[in-house]
């Protein structure tokens, strides 16, 4: 395995598997923000925020929250705009151009009101083979199982709202 390059990473390679082969954009964003975290001095501007925000976009849409959706990809084709010249390692393996085109046609689509509709990640066939090798070590869903389409619900979330309750106690 290429350990050297980003996106051959376990985490990343994970997310290739559940972005492509069963739609499951909350395991996604689980996975990258796992390790987008691990990340020395990780912040909003680094790469692997375009991909947890556009995970997080395409979740929404299939959940039918199209306002959360095109706020959520709008901001992730920025982020993939702006790739940053010292991230250059993220401009290869992955056609981060098409990601750009997908993203703008799902917003076209969402403001057309059609129904939501995923697309494949654009990756080298080298990255798609040490993907590949992450598949039976996953515990995939059906893509389009209620259980992929709404899995937030299925954890415990206490904590979030708590921090959401006392960001609103700090902001009046």
């Amino acid at each position: 395995m290429i350990w050297m390059h980003p996106y051959y990473h376990p985490l990343f390679l994970q997310f290739i598997v559940y972005f492509n082969d069963n739609q499951d954009y909350f395991e996604c964003h689980e996975v990258l923000e796992e390790y987008w975290k691990e990340q020395k001095n990780f912040s909003k501007d680094h790469p692997l925020t375009g991909y947890i925000l556009m995970a997080t976009g395409l979740y929404h849409w299939r959940r039918g929250n199209t306002a959360g959706a095109s706020r959520t990809l709008t901001k992730a084709i920025t982020r993939f705009h702006e790739m940053p010249v010292q991230f250059g390692d993220y401009l290869e393996e992955v056609a981060v151009d098409e990601i750009i085109l997908q993203l703008e046609h799902c917003l076209t689509r969402i403001k057309s009101g059609e129904d939501f509709h995923a697309f494949p990640l654009p990756i080298s066939p080298e990255l798609q083979i040490e993907a590949e090798k992450f598949k039976p070590l996953l515990a995939l869903l059906p893509k389009n199982s209620a259980s992929v389409i709404h899995k937030h619900m299925q954890r415990d979330r206490s904590d979030i709202l708590l921090q959401r309750e006392e960001k609103k106690k700090g902001s009046r």
